[in-house]
């Protein structure tokens, strides 16, 4: 995340990260009932990895996008979408 400061404000940009495949999900992922369940819901498929997430931070991480501000970006292969 990227904080933002200007004229005495502070904003930030987020990710909203999706289903992603980790330690903390492990469990999920090992029940076949519950699993399906959640990957049905996703359009592009299986649980994302932790390096999709990293992909979406690396343009407002760099000084380029600036003027880019207070910006929510999901990272969820389409759940929000569908």
């Amino acid at each position: 995340m990227k904080a933002v400061v200007y004229r005495g404000a502070r904003t930030f940009n987020a990710i909203t990260p999706g289903h992603i495949a980790t330690d903390g999900t492990e469990a999920l992922c090992a029940d076949p009932q519950r699993d399906q369940t959640i990957l049905d819901r996703i359009p592009a498929g299986p649980s994302g990895r932790a390096d999709d997430l990293a992909g979406a931070g690396v343009p407002p991480a760099y000084p380029a996008p600036d003027y880019v501000d207070g910006i929510v970006l999901p990272v969820d292969g389409g759940w929000l979408g569908r």
